[in-house]
């Protein structure tokens, strides 16, 4: 517990107080952001944002690295690969992003990378995640990651090295790259308003550490749990300290939620948009969620899923639109909504998913006991 409340407090503290410090840099640097032109019919009330600093996922990322390594060792709780993997996931897809927006500020326009080359990029962070979790077994045998497809834990029949080594390896390298890019992207896409991203990111990854720590505390490995709950207990092998991560993010986002909510003072750029969305994909695999965590940040998955809507139905119906403006925050931009109020909106939307999805993870459980 003092790991995690001193890691949890030394990233905030760090994300609140030292974000002006960073700031100021930023706009010594340069670091402004590039906005589409006032005259630009699409989003015309976007163009008073130009020039607020960005890259601002740079500070939260790390603020959460700072404030986990404090929190490990002050509790004596040093870290462990599972840590590191979700640390690799975030700053590997932030590295990705920082290169985008980077490529933005110096050409001074919105184009960054192209859609090919950011994907490779995300390919190439999970491919070596996805390689070192299957590795570093503990004393239990239990690695990182499995080769299993999960919902609240390992599904036993979806078995992804069930036609062997060969063809399982490349099926779980394809799979957790689907996840690493899928994640990545969608929250990238969710990024357009100010504090849109890091209010949902709270949410989701919060809900995710009340997973990882309850599974450490029904965990198999050496748990000496009751007999009635032991068909129940979780193979994950390094909860603790994937809750530790977690908490450590998670409260380097809300201190950095205080620069960024509406009007923001700094956006957080694709670094930091790309960032949360390795940390959501990392926790998924390493927690055996993956599928469940579509509907804990599912609220992520509605920017994505209005623009995949949007193209399919104007191909279809050969140029009429099914939104006014996608992704959908946008969209409700355009009929006249308030900016404050789609965010807000979305939160409360994110909060609902998250507990409904820690809701059915808890019911799972009592249905095995």
């Amino acid at each position: 517990m003092r790991s995690l409340l001193t890691a949890a407090a030394v990233s905030l503290a760090f994300t609140l107080f030292l974000t002006p410090v960073f700031l100021r840099l930023f706009r010594r640097w340069g670091w402004g952001q590039v906005i589409r032109t006032p005259e630009d019919p699409h989003n015309p009330s976007h163009g008073a944002k130009r020039g607020t600093p960005t890259m601002g996922g740079t500070i939260f990322i790390v603020g959460s690295v700072l404030g986990y390594l404090v929190g490990c060792y002050t509790g004596n709780n040093p870290p462990t690969v599972s840590g590191w993997l979700v640390i690799w996931m975030m700053v590997g897809f932030g590295v990705v992003g920082f290169i985008d927006d980077m490529m933005k500020v110096r050409r001074q326009n919105s184009l960054g990378l192209s859609g090919w080359p950011k994907v490779l990029g995300q390919v190439i962070v999970t491919v070596a995640f996805g390689i070192l979790a299957l590795n570093f077994p503990d004393g239990y045998r239990q690695t990182p990651a499995s080769g299993f497809i999960s919902l609240f834990r390992d599904i036993p029949v979806l078995n992804l090295f069930a036609l062997g080594a060969v063809v399982g390896w490349i099926l779980y390298l394809v799979w957790v790259s689907f996840i690493g890019v899928a994640w990545s992207n969608s929250t990238n896409v969710t990024d357009g308003l100010d504090g849109l991203a890091t209010g949902i990111g709270v949410f989701t990854v919060a809900a995710m550490s009340l997973a990882t720590f309850w599974q450490f505390n029904q965990a198999c490995a050496g748990a000496g749990l009751v007999a009635a709950y032991q068909p129940a207990c979780y193979s994950t092998r390094d909860p603790l300290d994937l809750t530790i991560m977690a908490a450590s993010f998670v409260s380097a986002l809300v201190g950095f939620l205080w620069w960024n909510a509406p009007k923001a003072k700094v956006f957080m750029g694709d670094v930091g948009s790309m960032a949360i969305g390795g940390v959501i994909a990392a926790m998924s695999i390493l927690s055996h969620t993956e599928i469940l965590a579509a509907l804990i940040a599912g609220a992520f998955i509605i920017g994505p899923g209005s623009v995949i809507l949007q193209r399919f139905y104007f191909k279809a119906t050969h140029g009429k639109r099914l939104f006014l403006m996608s992704p959908f925050h946008h969209h409700l931009e355009m009929r006249g909504w308030p900016e404050i109020t789609i965010v807000v909106r979305m939160w409360i939307i994110g909060g609902i998913l998250a507990v409904t999805g820690i809701g059915l993870f808890y019911v799972e459980w009592l249905s095995q006991t």
